[in-house]
């Protein structure tokens, strides 16, 4: 009867141990970093767009134990707007590019996670201002909305920490226009260099 109680007993607190680290760990991820967006060089036939850095977070949430979504979020971006003909500076804008990607981990090893993935991204420009020879025009970048790419390396330090690199690709153009003249489309379509910290809860 004591080995029957002492097995269940057993039985029992594994159990119980079983359900709290389940519980313990939520399908929940953060990750905080930075990235440098350099968009491609050929921008347009009139203007190049300079690269530029700003801080940036994501939030994952795991379907399932390989698959993710994922929302990155930034600190807007600041870019300078140039000349190709003299490569004088004329203009600068913010953006922001939140994207929502759909993850998968292939389960190949306990601390070190690949990763590849796609999904969608909408970049609001704002705060557009001009100077030298565009000096005094007003400087209008429509808002884009376009296909977004993800391949990158988890690696695990600690139970729940990770340092995170990647490479994002974003599909954005806009249409420019000064002084509500059309000045032709703007194919950005940078990509995204980036280290972060992540936690999972």
């Amino acid at each position: 009867m004591n080995r029957t109680l002492t097995a269940v007993a057993a039985a029992c607190a594994a159990l119980l141990a079983s359900t709290v680290a389940t519980a313990a760990e939520t399908p929940w991820a953060v990750r905080v970093g930075g990235h440098y967006v350099d968009p491609k060089s050929d921008n347009s036939d009139v203007v190049s767009v300079d690269g530029a850095f700003s801080l940036t977070g994501s939030v994952d949430y795991f379907v399932t134990p390989q698959l993710a979504v994922d929302l990155l979020v930034a600190v807007p971006f600041k870019h300078d707007i140039k000349l190709k003909d003299g490569g004088d500076k004329v203009a600068s804008t913010r953006h922001l590019p939140p994207t929502l990607s759909l993850v998968w981990y292939p389960n190949v090893s306990q601390t070190v996670h690949p990763f590849i993935g796609a999904g969608l991204n909408y970049t609001m420009f704002f705060d557009e201002k001009t100077r030298g020879a565009l000096e005094g025009a007003k400087l209008e970048l429509d808002d884009s909305f376009g296909l977004a790419g993800v391949v990158g390396l988890a690696v695990d330090v600690a139970p729940r920490w990770s340092v995170v690199a990647d490479v994002r690709y974003f599909d954005i153009d806009t249409k420019a226009k000064v002084n509500g003249e059309s000045i032709g489309d703007v194919a950005i379509d940078p990509l995204g260099y980036g280290i972060s910290v992540g936690y999972r809860f």
